[in-house]
């Protein structure tokens, strides 16, 4: 099975779809179902996603690939948030990941080799990169200030920027923009961005010159920028752990 750093076998084609996921139309009897079951069923997880923030990711293991994200939020308590990935904010969007984001004091009492895995929130905010879409910023800049003080921890499981018609291979662990080399986002990408949304991340950036930057951020996260390393996963055969013999 591929590594997270290597690009898996190609995917067949089927039903006669050329784009991704392959498959066949969905059918008038399964919308129905689907519609049906929507009415039923309460869905609490998915309707307690209050939040979408977009803003970009870069793969550890290239950080030469850069994406743009739309994180759907969950807060669970203050200091703690889940966000379903995904690739768009259109209907037809892949879910690509989740991201786990704790605050600073969480982060804290971390193993020092699990904060490696973690990348901090501080520039994003302060760049105007990160952004909640057509929330205007005087409402969104709480929200920020919390923010600018929290570690992420992205697992892309869909490389759709490699053309990857399914989730395939292993989890791939992303990082944050930064301010320095691998980590500065291609202006391109920034550009197309603000002009979906009509916003300009440099007005952005000024207006949030008053968020406070964090005291100090731990040199675990972010762990590429000290030490020029990156993290893939590797899937591996190992034996099962086993209540009886299998037979």
């Amino acid at each position: 099975m591929a590594s997270s750093d290597s690009p898996p076998p190609p995917v067949p084609s089927y039903g006669g779809d050329k784009g991704f996921p392959p498959g066949k139309p969905m059918s008038v009897g399964q919308t129905m179902l689907d519609k049906g079951a929507e009415m039923l069923q309460s869905l609490k997880p998915v309707k307690n996603m209050s939040q979408h923030m977009c803003t970009f990711a870069l793969y550890s293991h290239d950080m030469t690939r850069q994406i743009e994200t739309h994180h759907y939020v969950t807060r669970l308590n203050q200091d703690f948030l889940q966000c379903a990935v995904y690739d768009s904010d259109q209907p037809s969007a892949h879910l690509i990941g989740i991201e786990y984001i704790i605050s600073d004091i969480l982060f804290e009492g971390l193993d020092p080799e699990e904060q490696k895995l973690w990348h901090s929130h501080a520039y994003e905010i302060k760049s105007g990169l990160l952004i909640t879409p057509r929330v205007p910023e005087l409402v969104a800049k709480p929200e920020m200030r919390n923010l600018a003080k929290t570690y992420g921890k992205f697992w892309c499981t869909w490389q759709t920027d490699r053309g990857d018609k399914l989730p395939l291979g292993a989890p791939a662990l992303m990082m944050s923009p930064q301010a320095v080399g691998f980590g500065v986002v291609e202006p391109e990408l920034v550009e197309k961005r603000d002009k979906k949304y009509g916003i300009s991340s440099e007005t952005l950036k000024a207006s949030r010159l008053e968020i406070d930057e964090p005291e100090w951020i731990n040199p675990q996260a972010d762990y590429w920028k000290q030490h020029g390393v990156g993290f893939a996963i590797d899937i591996e055969t190992v034996k099962m752990k086993k209540r009886a013999p299998f037979p």
